[in-house]
């Protein structure tokens, strides 16, 4: 049984498998998702290299987009074969690359196309089929609209709903502008759970404060933390410590086991600042953050660049601490 109490949301050009590693030296608990892979790219592309995680991430998930059931069922698969403990179908993105493709959240208008993948999907694995859904697209935001959906989705065999509590506006807004500028509504997601409690329901969206988190706790079966757990990577670990009872870690003793972790991928021939790009955040609001966060991108992009760069950056910051330690 996969714990769901707190979860990192899948991030397209983000939580690929590197991020997912630090994620998961910081927070033992979170259930970590994939970026979105298409149906498309499993199918036609390269399987292996989309499908490629360390053991360590796990408990970990795969989201797929895609829309045809029958490849959806095979995409389904292909993951539990490789050994993911969930698939979630991604009916929340709004990009129009992917609306192009009849995938992500214009998949809401179609509820029973959504059951008829979850269906085929449950048919050919015994994984969790999970759905990650806004709380409504375009005009069609009423709670009328979000209820049916559900309704239709969970009869097919779907026990478990991501909510992200913003609807989204496929016409006009891009996808930044839809993390922000539709506003929250926590309360729809706790609709839903009060009128189907028998599913397991995570809401997702602006969550920045582990007060939030308990908050939600108290109506919901767990929260999904998305730009946070990005930008500022060392916020999982405040909650593993604060509602996990986990022992405080330390930001250094983090940044040398994740170093250990680029010193084996460096000899599998991975690039410096495809690893390090994910961790630029791990000291955002420490005194010299900022120059740590410099040093690395100004020096992790050069060819041959090894895990010293790291280290280098880390003596960036020494003198900064020095000083803050000195004024006190």
């Amino acid at each position: 049984m996969i714990n769901r109490q707190l979860s990192v949301a899948p991030m397209m050009d983000w939580t690929d498998r590197h991020c997912r590693y630090l994620h998961r030296l910081l927070s033992p608990h979170a259930l970590l998702y994939t970026e979105m892979v298409t149906t498309g790219a499993l199918l036609h592309g390269d399987k292996q290299r989309f499908l490629m995680f360390d053991e360590f991430e796990q408990p970990l998930a795969l989201q797929i987009g895609g829309s045809n059931p029958s490849e959806m069922a095979q995409c389904a698969e292909f993951a539990q074969q490789e050994g993911y403990q969930e698939v979630n179908i991604n009916v929340g993105c709004p990009s129009d690359r992917v609306q192009n493709g009849g995938i992500g959240a214009c998949l809401m208008s179609e509820p029973q196309l959504v059951a008829q993948c979850v269906s085929e999907m449950r048919d050919k694995v015994d994984i969790p089929i999970t759905v990650k859904t806004r709380i409504g697209i375009d005009d069609f935001d009423s709670v009328e609209f979000l209820l049916n959906f559900v309704d239709t989705v969970s009869k097919a065999g779907c026990e478990i709903f991501i909510i992200h509590a913003r609807k989204a506006i496929l016409k006009g807004l891009s996808p930044k502008e839809n993390r922000t500028v539709p506003p929250l509504n926590y309360d729809r997601a706790y609709l839903i759970k009060r009128e189907f409690p028998h599913l397991s329901v995570v809401v997702n969206g602006g969550v920045k404060a582990v007060e939030d988190i308990k908050q939600h706790w108290n109506k919901l079966d767990g929260v999904m933390i998305g730009r946070e757990a990005y930008h500022n990577p060392f916020f999982l670990a405040k909650i593993e410590q604060q509602l996990f009872n986990e022992g405080a870690l330390d930001r250094e003793a983090v940044l040398h086991e994740f170093i250990r972790y680029v010193d084996r991928q460096l000899t599998m021939g991975v690039s410096l600042q495809h690893m390090t790009r994910h961790i630029l955040g791990l000291f955002a609001g420490q005194p010299g953050g900022k120059y740590w966060r410099r040093y690395l991108s100004e020096n992790a992009r050069h060819k041959n660049a090894g895990s010293d760069v790291l280290l280098a950056a880390l003596e960036e910051m020494a003198p900064h601490q020095a000083n803050l330690v000195a004024s006190n």
